[in-house]
């Protein structure tokens, strides 16, 4: 059906001008002359103000009053209050009725009570702002990567290699269960694949193979990982941004995740004024301030034993023990991050034992070429490398953390006919907007977050 987009009446209002739109009714009020509808049809943070104006001619059914209900509305732009532009209607008509135990009735659920119902929450402001937010930084990502001459390549979802050798792979197969089997690995040959399959962890190693012929590419699209996580922090399907770079080491590594943070932070405070308000109004007051100062310094960088030195003399009494050796946890992050440097930091230079075995060895034989980017008030948000090139100190690699090396064969090949040094980084999206939203729980950035013990 012909109509008009309410985001185009609030940025284009042509006062006096007769449009059509459709939405749901957020609010209604009645009275014995008057009645006003808040409109939205999902197009802009904002309602539209509908004003019926009951003494005259305006044909409007009782049932348009309903929460929830989908109503198509035609009348004439005029200007409100504050200058707001609102409809003086002519004509409601009811599209889709809505009962009276409509869930949302009440101006502000909690967030754990619209987890409940993943097919509605998408009509509370909140969810209309996260969306519209997720929207807006995933082009903000395609548009940083285009215009530097990064090709987007889609990576395999069903893998037959563990990126992290971590093994928490979510298991592929057509047969399921069934003990008609003497061992696994007459289950697996029987099965669709005629090998173990699983859905993949990340895209990374398929991206350093479209790295080494496209020189720049980047993937963006889900990742999955069996990790029994059950934390504000952890999906068991998230979305991943990945770029890979020939020719890079780690300080281009280094240059290239400040650059793209920036531009896409910079980007969602240009064209999302709206919602990060509501953010900043609801959520973490400050974010918005919080975001410019972070995009407006460079960001620091310290050696992981530097960090351990400085949390050693922090004199903090840090619930997880502070030892070379060690991964940082949040705590140890949040501090570096927010109490020696006041700003985002890279730290780099990790220990060879708590990072994948992909990474480049350092001439030290103790600390690989891996970095991971700190922010102020969440922790790590972006992990990189630059990943080992050489093919004899790859193998080793594997061989120390006893790896089967048979389903990396292709990988391994590429330090064989004209390896070069190179790198990236991954950026999980989910966890992006949780920082640039103030949402503290990933299950609430997500449609339909997929978690332990949950898949509605």
């Amino acid at each position: 059906m012909k109509h008009i987009d309410v985001k185009q009446i609030f940025e284009e209002p042509a006062f006096g001008g007769e449009v059509t739109v459709c939405g749901w009714v957020r609010t209604a009020r009645d009275s014995k002359n008057v009645a006003f509808i808040e409109l939205n049809d999902g197009t802009s943070l904002p309602h539209i103000q509908i004003v019926i104006d009951k003494s005259g001619n305006t044909n409007c059914d009782a049932e348009a009053m309903r929460l929830g209900t989908s109503v198509k509305v035609t009348g004439t732009v005029v200007e409100g209050r504050e200058g707001k532009p609102e409809i003086n209607a002519k004509e409601v008509s009811v599209i889709g009725t809505c009962p009276l135990e409509y869930p949302l009735q009440k101006k502000r659920h909690t967030l754990e009570f619209l987890r409940t119902m993943p097919h509605l929450r998408g009509r509370t402001n909140t969810f209309n702002a996260v969306m519209r937010v997720r929207s807006v930084l995933a082009e903000a990502i395609h548009t940083y990567f285009q215009e530097r001459n990064y090709v987007y390549v889609n990576t395999p979802l069903i893998t037959g290699s563990d990126c992290e050798g971590a093994g928490e792979m979510f298991q592929v197969t057509t047969i399921g269960y069934s003990d008609g089997f003497k061992n696994a690995e007459e289950y697996y040959a029987a099965d669709f694949f005629g090998q173990r399959a699983g859905l993949s962890v990340s895209g990374q190693l398929e991206g350093e193979m479209a790295a080494m012929a496209m020189g720049k590419i980047y993937t963006f699209g889900p990742s999955f990982r069996a990790e029994n996580s059950n934390t504000p922090k952890h999906l068991a399907e998230f979305w991943h941004v990945e770029p890979e770079v020939a020719f890079a080491e780690l300080p281009d590594v280094i240059e290239i995740a400040e650059d793209m943070l920036k531009h896409v932070i910079g980007t969602l405070l240009e064209k999302c004024p709206d919602e990060m308000a509501f953010f900043d109004r609801h959520f973490e007051n400050g974010i918005i301030e919080r975001l410019r100062d972070l995009i407006s310094h460079k960001f620091a960088t310290i050696t992981y034993t530097e960090a351990i030195e400085e949390l050693k003399k922090s004199g903090e009494q840090f619930v997880y023990p502070v030892e070379w050796g060690l991964d940082l946890q949040t705590e140890h992050e949040r501090y570096i991050s927010e109490k020696v440097f006041g700003r985002a930091v890279f730290v780099t230079d990790y220990p060879k034992e708590i990072k994948s075995f992909y990474m480049k060895q350092n001439p030290d034989g103790k600390t690989v070429a891996a970095v991971d980017l700190l922010v102020p008030g969440v922790g790590e948000i972006i992990g990189g490398s630059e990943r080992e090139a050489d093919y004899d100190r790859l193998v080793a690699a594997m061989e120390d953390r006893g790896m089967d090396m048979s389903p990396y064969g292709d990988y391994l090949d590429l330090r064989r006919y004209g390896s070069v040094p190179h790198g990236g980084f991954g950026l999980g999206f989910e966890r992006l907007i949780m920082y640039v939203t103030g949402v503290q729980n990933i299950r609430d950035v997500i449609l339909f977050p997929r978690t332990v013990g949950g898949i509605r």
